[in-house]
């Protein structure tokens, strides 16, 4: 069945003894007689940035607030022409530092007006940029740079000391501009290693905007962007300039078949980090229009003022963010009064009936619009007109409650670093299509593969397995992991490793995950094995199950304690009760979750690797309840299955606490 939204582009696999059956290929009804791909005119990124700077040159590009003293100024912006000509500069300054095509530069540091110039340098000289960031771990930055054989890193004034730190052992990194100011002593300490640290004004003076930027091809490496493996080496995701375009482009298509493209006018928030595909492929999306871009302060405290002041048109999100925002605004309808309360309600349920008959957002109830809901638009500013998600799932609640509330077309998307960026997105308007991440985008083409271990099948009338995808937009490989390239990619497939199931309408489910790696809510991705033999290093603990999922932002997990050391604490704090008594004591809880969380930073875990909860259990996991497998691994769907009334009350405990 192809669905309402879907076409079917090749049959169903059946299996063999070498490999599991896989369903049949569908794409999206707006690509049914071919995928989006790049027209000839169009070789790299940069053209994009040059094409709109020759267009609307005075435009305001790029935009951001100054703080002076306690006060934070507007937002000033600079233009395209003046954008495009820092780029030029800043391409003409590497070239005279020895960087040539194809050399790799990293970028390290959040969103800023330096961060997307000195992208747009790189794209415009054919240089291969390496985005820098520390959340997959703390040598991941000393790792790619020496993995990609960085020679010049661009880098925020505070994350300089980070870089010098592992300069000595990072014999390519030569040049090192900050996109602010640098001291003396960290030039001076450069020196002595072997490299030269200039200020971003510095580096300006060192080109010219006379410079002629190369021929770039449309297969040359736009950037290599490393994600987090399962080994704990982060992977090196290949992108071509072809690919980057081409998704760039398919955004632009279906904007353009289902709502309304990105103009001049519109307004974009930056604050999802550049350093990841999602917000790199807005913003690039939102230069080919020549809209303009307002970063945030970089200061979460202050993430709400400065939407205020910037009152955005297209706002992009993660679920953490958007949670932030439906629960603030609930917490005021509900001091509001009982009047203001039962009238938010009715006018709620009137529109909500309206658009699951189908209505359109802004037809739906436009009374309502004005007179109950304009105020909780405001909470964004008062201007989106779309709303995206990504990152990971929305829940149902905040996404219907977007939906009827902020009079903007929300749409909720799935991708990967390797897919560059989104490969299904909802369609605009498509009600139905809410708790999906709906359709295959028009450059790609999907298909669901049995996972038998796991019991899903693919040829099923409920057809359930894992998301594999082909087409125009995936990525080229990873960078010296011939070895990964080839597991993940097999006969032109990518596989994902996520679960999924088609929807009657021809929409797309993300229901499990293949290998014990999940995303939290923030988007950061736990790998689950790994953390849990760091905490079993923990002498009180005997076995551990780490529980997240990624509607929560942390982890909780069901512990077997060390009987002996348990009992020998609670000795020591006079408390003589059975072993079974002591596990639910509140006190030896906290006792053990300390510990845990003390051996989990002698490990180097990161913040949201950390344990917010743990449930003690007397027995250990067994058989007898198929807890674990005859060799003891964990089975991690039973073990939900048999603790999920505990796990709900871990995240209510840790909830209450947080508040």
């Amino acid at each position: 069945m192809a669905g309402v939204y879907t076409v079917k582009v090749e049959e169903a696999r059946p299996a063999t003894p070498e490999k599991p059956s896989a369903g049949p290929a569908y794409r999206c009804i707006f690509a049914k007689d071919a995928l989006t791909n790049l027209p000839s005119l169009f070789e790299s990124p940069w053209d994009f940035f040059r094409d709109t700077k020759t267009r609307c040159p005075s435009n305001p590009m790029l935009g951001r607030r100054k703080k002076t003293g306690s006060k934070v100024d507007p937002y000033e912006w600079i233009t395209y022409q003046e954008a495009y000509d820092a780029a030029i500069q800043i391409g003409s300054a590497m070239k005279s530092r020895g960087v040539n095509p194809g050399d790799r530069c990293g970028i390290y540091g959040s969103n800023c007006p330096e961060w997307i110039i000195a992208m747009e340098a790189c794209n415009g000289y054919a240089v291969t940029y390496v985005p820098l960031y520390d959340t997959l771990g703390p040598n991941a930055v000393e790792f790619i740079i020496n993995h990609a054989e960085v020679s010049i890193a661009f880098v925020q004034d505070n994350k300089i000391p980070s870089v010098l730190s592992c300069l000595d052992r990072c014999s390519n990194l030569k040049t090192i501009v900050s996109f602010g100011n640098v001291s003396s002593s960290q030039k001076k300490e450069a020196e002595e290693l072997g490299a030269s640290c200039f200020t971003w004004g510095e580096f300006l003076q060192l080109g010219n905007t006379d410079f002629d930027v190369p021929l770039k091809k449309k297969t040359n490496i736009c950037t290599i962007m490393y994600t987090s493996g399962t080994t704990g080496e982060p992977k090196g995701v290949i992108i071509k300039n072809e690919a980057f375009m081409t998704q760039v482009l398919s955004i632009d298509q279906i904007l353009y078949i289902t709502d309304v493209v990105g103009t001049e006018d519109d307004v974009y928030f930056s604050f999802l980090p550049l350093a990841h595909i999602y917000d790199q492929i807005m913003e690039t999306y939102c230069i080919y229009k020549g809209s303009s871009i307002g970063f945030w302060q970089g200061d979460v405290r202050f993430l709400m003022e400065d939407i205020q002041a910037l009152k955005p048109t297209l706002f992009c999100g993660v679920p953490r963010v958007y949670d932030r925002v439906y629960a603030g605004i609930s917490s005021q309808i509900s001091s509001g009064g009982a009047l203001r309360s039962t009238l938010f309600q009715y006018a709620y349920n009137y529109k909500l009936g309206y658009l699951e008959k189908g209505l359109p957002q802004d037809k739906a109830a436009p009374l309502f619009d004005r007179l109950v809901f304009d105020k909780i638009r405001q909470a964004l500013g008062g201007r989106v007109r779309l709303l995206l998600s990504g990152a990971a799932p929305l829940p149902r609640q905040v996404e219907e409650f977007l939906r009827v509330t902020f009079g903007a077309n929300m749409s909720q998307g799935y991708g990967l670093t390797e897919s560059c960026g989104g490969c299904f997105t909802a369609i605009s308007n498509v009600f139905s299509m809410m708790g999906t991440i709906g359709v295959p985008m028009t450059t790609i083409e999907a298909r669901l593969e049995s996972v038998p271990e796991m019991g899903y099948d693919a040829l099923s009338s409920e057809a359930r397995g894992e998301i594999c995808l082909r087409g125009n937009t995936l990525f080229s490989g990873y960078h010296k992991r011939q070895d990964l390239t080839e597991e993940v990619l097999v006969d032109g497939w990518f596989h994902t490793g996520d679960i999924g199931e088609w929807q009657p309408n021809g929409s797309m489910k993300i229901i499990d995950r293949k290998k014990n790696i999940f995303k939290l809510s923030q988007g950061e991705y736990v790998a689950v094995e790994n953390i849990e033999n760091k905490y079993l290093q923990c002498p009180l603990v005997t076995s551990i199950w780490v529980y997240g999922n990624s509607f929560e932002p942390f982890l909780v997990a069901v512990v077997v304690p060390e009987r002996n050391a348990l009992e020998d604490w609670a000795m020591k704090h006079n408390s003589n009760v059975d072993f079974k008594s002591l596990c639910g004591n509140l006190k030896a809880r906290k006792y053990i979750l300390d510990e845990l969380n003390r051996t989990g930073q002698k490990h180097q875990l990161r913040g949201f690797e950390m344990l917010k909860a743990v449930h003690l259990e007397p027995i250990p996991f067994d058989m007898e309840r198929d807890l674990v497998t005859p060799t003891f691994k964990l089975k991690r769907s039973q073990l939900l299955k048999h603790y999920k009334d505990y796990i709900d009350q871990l995240y209510k405990e840790a909830k209450a606490q947080k508040v």
